[in-house]
């Protein structure tokens, strides 16, 4: 990611300096601290700040912004949704080990046709999470995701999963509703093996 620049007062070009120091991420810093020992009390609490302070410090991020409306009903049904395809992909992959052929596996360009990076992460983790594909290159300028799948035997084979995968962007987008949709066209990809 490339950072933000800015002109200063004298005519020069900077990035752009974030605040290092940011709430949310320091209450979440603190909670993952946490959680990791198991057990709150105040020297862990005190210890669990000073440790967010001192990771915020030393690795500064710019603020994340979630730019979208959740809906709580379509979040239930992308999560209950998420459930059913990792339990079946399961019982592929099982089924593909335990059979005595050949697997033929590809590399399958997705183009998601948002352009928000809060989509892509989220559904680039949510495809990773199933098995029997995994990403292997993500494409912030183009909201491109190159994941390997397992036992693609045809050109269908991915163009089946390529859908399947948009199918997921489109649930993901109708629980995370953005408040400024900005959605692009989709460009058809070829498939390597």
């Amino acid at each position: 990611m490339s950072p933000k620049m800015r002109t200063t007062r004298s005519g020069a070009v900077r990035p752009v300096r974030y605040r290092a120091v940011q709430p949310f991420a320091l209450l979440w810093l603190t909670l993952v601290w946490l959680a990791l020992w198991g057990d709150v009390t105040p020297l862990l609490v005190v210890s669990g700040v000073l440790v967010g302070v001192a990771a915020q410090w030393a690795f500064p991020l710019p603020p994340v912004r979630l730019e979208s409306r959740i809906r709580p009903w379509r979040l239930l049904l992308l999560l209950l949704r998420f459930v059913v395809d990792v339990v079946r992909a399961s019982l592929e992959v099982s089924s593909v080990v335990l059979r005595r052929r050949p697997v033929r596996n590809a590399v399958v360009a997705v183009d998601l046709r948002s352009s928000s990076d809060f989509v892509l992460t989220g559904v680039a983790s949510m495809l990773s999470l199933v098995p029997g594909s995994i990403v292997v290159e993500v494409r912030r300028s183009t909201h491109t995701l190159y994941l390997h799948v397992l036992d693609v035997d045809d050109v269908e084979g991915a163009e089946r999963f390529r859908r399947d995968a948009l199918a997921v962007e489109d649930r993901f987008l109708a629980a995370f509703e953005p408040i400024d949709p900005v959605v692009q066209g989709t460009s058809e990809r070829g498939v390597s093996r």
